[in-house]
């Protein structure tokens, strides 16, 4: 099924028809929560946690550029070799130009989104590469042609049974519904291509410029060996990746494995400081870190868009959207999926064709309320939806703080203030309202508004496309008490 944010419609209904994939993330959403739940309680102030890690991250964004020369610097000097890229294809021509120089044969990865944003593996492809996944998530969707449906946790839509069917077809082992066998057999397969690998190529998790060195969390031990043991590493990573200092990464490693997957510490933390310096020392002979912007600038300048570079890609609000819980990642289609995938993706591949995304939520804020960083992602969404609202693809780059409402809406919304704010103007206003809804209730609804109304109103009528409610009362409250006291008194 090909899908893209454009077709987000068709590929919601079709995920709430799937009953394998919604109990999957039922499974998700209860296991990975109560585990965050019970992981925060071992942080004595989970809350000022929190509040440091935004302003650590709003100290970055503001200085941004000095913060990336101070790491490039660093990560110079450590001998690891820079390149920066404009957009994913930029960084695709530099990935390609590299490999060839390097005659290249044999390529292995580990977990990364930025990678997945570029989409570096078809890129590989296209050029006769044969890339090899070593994440164990990623390497079965690799073999099942899919994409992730979950930052963290990539084919959590996928049953064992589907898995090994798989591994029958594309590794070609026996049946077996054993998890031990298929775990063992993923082992094996992968260890022979960490063996016979020219490359390595990883995501980043953090970049400190304080001393030029780029960490990365997981918890398969594929990272490391991915890193370690080709001659050649090349790293990417999008400018946001950057924190000031060593000791910040206390913050975000007590925030980030919590908020995600409900552990107090990821399994394996690589802190990558250049190449080795010694012919006998463990490690790549070069370091190449891809230093990415593809959009990222333009949400940086906007003063709403820009929290979104505070994201730490931990998952946590896809694991408490009440819409990923129900649709899943492959819906969004998009490499990042549920509340933040609905605000990121219209600024990196244009608003226009990913503009039914920010309407992808209830606004119930439950997104906002576990994001260990502080995003205020319903803020997001609602300015995004204005963005689409007014048709102005081009004001996504807008350097303007918040967008404009148009006029009739101001009107609008003046004339409901006037009209409640005043008793008189609300009594006859709701006299005149039950007179109207008598021609477009029924049974006790107001539901799809059509004909005349729906030419005389058409946000009425796209309001009622889905939603109903329920008709005002035939008398109001001081009506009825009225009549009430006089029936006491005779």
């Amino acid at each position: 099924m090909n899908q893209s944010p454009e077709t987000f419609d068709t590929n919601a209904i079709q995920a709430l028809n799937d009953r394998q994939l919604r109990a999957a993330l039922l499974n998700l959403a209860s296991t990975f929560g109560e585990r965050r739940k019970l992981a925060i309680l071992s942080v004595n102030d989970w809350e000022g946690l929190r509040a440091q890690a935004r302003s650590i991250k709003d100290e970055t964004l503001a200085n941004l550029d000095q913060y990336l020369e101070q790491f490039v610097l660093k990560a110079e000097n450590n001998g690891a070799q820079i390149h920066w890229a404009l957009n994913g294809e930029a960084a695709q021509r530099l990935i390609l130009d590299l490999l060839k120089e390097k005659n290249v044969r044999r390529i292995v990865k580990s977990k990364s989104m930025t990678t997945e944003e570029i989409h570096l593996n078809e890129a590989l492809e296209r050029a006769g590469y044969a890339p090899v996944e070593t994440d164990l998530g990623e390497w079965i969707i690799q073999l099942a042609h899919e994409t992730p449906s979950h930052i963290v946790v990539p084919a959590i839509h996928k049953s064992k049974r589907q898995i090994a069917e798989l591994f029958v077809e594309k590794v070609g082992i026996e049946p077996t519904d054993n998890v031990d066998e298929l775990t063992k057999t993923a082992r094996r397969v992968l260890r022979e291509r960490f063996a016979e690998a020219d490359v390595g190529i990883s995501g980043v998790n953090f970049a400190v410029a304080e001393t030029g060195t780029f960490l990365i969390l997981e918890n398969e031990g594929n990272a490391r060996l991915t890193t370690s043991l080709p001659k050649i590493h090349i790293a990417v990573m999008g400018i946001e990746k950057v924190i000031p200092r060593l000791a910040d990464l206390d913050v975000f490693l007590k925030l980030l494995p919590r908020s995600g997957t409900g552990q107090q510490l990821t399994a394996y933390q690589s802190l990558i400081t250049g190449a080795k310096r010694q012919p006998d020392d463990e490690g790549p002979e070069e370091v190449h870190l891809v230093i990415l912007d593809n959009g990222r600038s333009r949400m940086l300048a906007h003063p709403v868009t820009r929290q979104s570079l505070a994201c730490i890609r931990c998952g946590a609000c896809l694991n408490a959207c009440p819409v990923y819980q129900q649709i899943g990642g492959h819906a969004y289609g998009s490499v990042y999926p549920g509340p933040i995938g609905a605000v990121i993706t219209p600024q990196l591949s244009g608003i226009e064709k990913a503009r039914q995304l920010p309407f992808a939520s209830s606004l119930c804020g439950a997104c906002r309320e576990v994001c260990p960083v502080k995003i205020d992602i319903p803020e997001l969404l609602l300015h995004l939806r204005a963005e689409v609202k007014q048709g102005a693809a081009s004001r996504a780059a807008s350097q303007t703080g918040k967008v404009s409402k148009h006029r009739i809406e101001r009107l609008a919304f003046r004339f409901y203030a006037f009209a409640w704010s005043k008793k008189l103007t609300y009594e006859w206003g709701m006299k005149i309202a039950r007179v109207f809804q008598r021609s477009i209730a029924r049974k006790g609804r107001i539901g799809k508004v059509s004909g005349l109304f729906a030419g005389l109103a058409p946000a009425l009528e796209a309001w009622t496309d889905w939603r109903d409610a329920p008709t005002i009362a035939e008398r109001s409250f001081r009506e009825v008490w009225r009549e009430a006291e006089k029936t006491k008194g005779k």
